[in-house]
């Protein structure tokens, strides 16, 4: 079966709401057949080194694309027959083994046709899974009761206990997975790699064809196995996840090019922002703010903390953050007030904050965000990733070590004060039809460190830059009744061309803030 992928179509689509029926922890009905026992393949041998060798081997080879059997009866399985379909929980993976976190795995469906493989691990040793239509409910969609046994599932989901219905970890479409993080809520995506993400040309999907899962010496933990395969590349993966108040995945990526890439994407993280207190219209929704992430964090390898509230800009955006050896990165839901989504079916305020800690030097690159304008919350529009310097070319092999942090806030907060709101107003004065000018006030509120202790009546002062136009009336105050500082300022520009705006607080020659970095474009702003 052909079909024809954009990145709006999947991961509008295809990423958002087949994670819907998880988050409700959906119940499996009373009315089941009787239970079948997860059935496994013969014992092979298995480790990293085998699995790192076997992608070397794939990348060696043409690429082979999938091929989705029984297309008919998989198209079938739309939305809401996918609701239906739930798989058994007596007959999870590791169920009642002394594993803290039971596995169950999802059927596949117009939205996800593609099957994987799935091994369970124990001792050096790997069997496969199969698929049997007695491992799951189907509901009213019993149409799909009669696939074969050697169907393949779709992907697979790690529960929070081996009592409750929630899940905390899911693998599932291309090469993404989510967590719910510190705050049990899913949002955020990681993915195994980005190919071509913001370009002119077609982006492509490597997707993780195979999964391997294995407990750990640590019953708060899972490792997960994967290999990638794609037309440009391949990939052998080992991740382990770490459960505890916060979610903590240490990933190893050993990749192996088929072709030149013209842009790698490594460590990519995928989210969504549609509208927040910088760029709200009240025509668009009668929320507040709508958003996964509303900013990304940046921690230099020369120590420079830096703060990027997120644009919902009129066309597809690259920024590019040059740098060497980063100390992480990451697309961050600081606003964690409920009063400032008002949406008590979604929760906003408390999905997860995405941070990547590289383990080993990375070089010289670039972390890169790319900004794809929504009009709508389905559509995840936002990918940050590391971009190295060097280009990927076939026949390279790269391997690259990182932490992923699912937590409520950055980690190892910094000694500066932090950008906790971004404001903006405008006017339009109609100078020329060809080059009208704007006149811009922003005002961007800081709080914490450093500034907690300072008293209202220090000469607390604003440093700011503009790339173009003119930047009049920088000043910085205490909010009244408050402990955060607010800086103001205005900008008068012709033109619709964007800007780049740099902003942060200082105290005599101690710098007390973050660095707040903002791209203003006319041209959105102005309809």
């Amino acid at each position: 079966m052909k079909c024809s992928i954009t990145r709006r179509s999947f991961l509008g689509t295809a990423l958002l709401t087949p994670w819907l029926s998880m988050l409700l922890g959906a119940e499996v009905r009373a009315d089941q057949k009787p239970l079948a026992d997860l059935q496994f393949g013969p014992a092979q041998p298995f480790s990293f080194d085998w699995l790192r060798e076997h992608a070397k081997q794939l990348a060696a080879q043409a690429y082979q694309p999938p091929v989705v059997r029984h297309a008919e009866t998989i198209e079938k399985i739309d939305y809401d027959a996918h609701q239906e379909i739930q798989y058994r929980p007596d007959a999870a993976l590791w169920r009642q083994q002394g594993v803290a976190y039971p596995v169950r795995f999802f059927h596949l469906g117009r939205l996800f046709p593609t099957p994987v493989k799935i091994h369970a691990v124990r001792e050096g040793a790997a069997r496969e899974i199969f698929y049997s239509s007695r491992l799951f409910a189907f509901g009213e969609a019993e149409f799909a009761a009669n696939l074969p046994d050697d169907l393949g599932f779709a992907g697979f989901r790690i529960m929070h206990s081996q009592t409750e219905e929630r899940d905390w970890l899911a693998f599932l479409g291309a090469s993404y997975f989510r967590s719910s993080g510190e705050l049990d809520q899913y949002g955020i995506s990681a993915r195994g790699v980005a190919v071509n993400t913001g370009l002119p040309t077609p982006e492509e999907f490597p997707r993780f064809s195979q999964f391997w899962l294995e407990p750990t010496a640590d019953p708060q933990a899972v490792m997960v196995y994967a290999l990638l395969d794609g037309p440009s590349l391949t990939g052998a993966y080992r991740i382990q996840a770490l459960r505890h108040e916060r979610v903590i995945m240490e990933v190893e990526a050993t990749l192996f090019f088929r072709k030149d890439i013209q842009r790698l994407g490594v460590a990519p993280l995928t989210s969504m922002y549609w509208f927040s207190e910088s760029n709200h219209q009240p025509s668009w929704d009668w929320r507040p703010e709508v958003h996964d992430s509303d900013g990304m964090a940046l921690w230099t390898g020369a120590g420079e903390r830096i703060w990027r509230p997120i644009n919902n800009p009129p066309f597809v955006h690259v920024s590019t953050f040059v740098d060497e050896n980063p100390k992480g990165f990451g697309l961050s839901q600081r606003d964690r007030n409920f009063e400032n989504y008002q949406d008590d079916r979604v929760f906003y305020e408390r999905r997860p904050t995405l941070w990547v800690e590289p383990l080993e030097p990375w070089g010289a690159g670039a972390v890169q965000l790319i900004e794809i304008p929504t009009d709508y919350e389905a559509d995840d529009n936002l990918v940050a990733c590391w971009v190295p310097r060097e280009p990927a070319r076939a026949g390279d092999t790269r391997t690259y070590k990182y932490r992923l942090h699912w937590v409520a806030d950055e980690p190892y907060a910094p000694d500066r004060s932090r950008v906790v709101a971004t404001r903006i107003s405008w006017r339009t004065i109609a100078k020329t039809p060809l080059r009208p000018a704007h006149r811009i006030w922003f005002a961007i509120d800081f709080a914490g460190g450093p500034l907690d202790q300072i008293d209202r009546k220090e000469p607390v002062e604003l440093i700011a830059s503009t790339t173009r136009g003119h930047l009049r009336s920088p000043g910085a105050f205490q909010v009244t009744g408050a402990r955060r500082w607010r800086a103001d300022f205005e900008i008068e520009l012709e033109g619709g061309e964007p800007i780049d705006l740099r902003a942060y607080l200082r105290l005599g020659e101690q710098a007390l803030s973050e660095t707040w970095l903002y791209q203003f474009i006319p041209r959105a702003s102005t309809g």
